[in-house]
């Protein structure tokens, strides 16, 4: 996941500084980096959203950072 460890330095952030911020704890954020272990799908979703990208850059799809646009909520 070279994405997600890129997104975070870009960012300057540190690990703990993403485990405030998304609740996702930091040896979990680690082994996400490093491969050892694929994040959930409400982990991915809470990390798009605290880094305002995509689901397919956090999983290395695309190299695109760019958000895409939110659908509109229906009544």
């Amino acid at each position: 996941m070279r994405n997600l460890k890129l997104i975070r330095v870009i960012n300057d952030y540190t690990q703990i500084k993403v485990q405030m911020e998304t609740g996702i704890p930091q040896s979990i954020i680690s082994k996400y980096e490093n491969g050892e272990l694929m994040p959930t799908t409400e982990n991915l979703m809470i990390l798009a959203s605290f880094y305002n990208t995509s689901l397919d850059f956090l999983m290395d799809l695309t190299d695109e950072q760019k958000p895409y646009t939110r659908k509109k909520k229906e009544l």
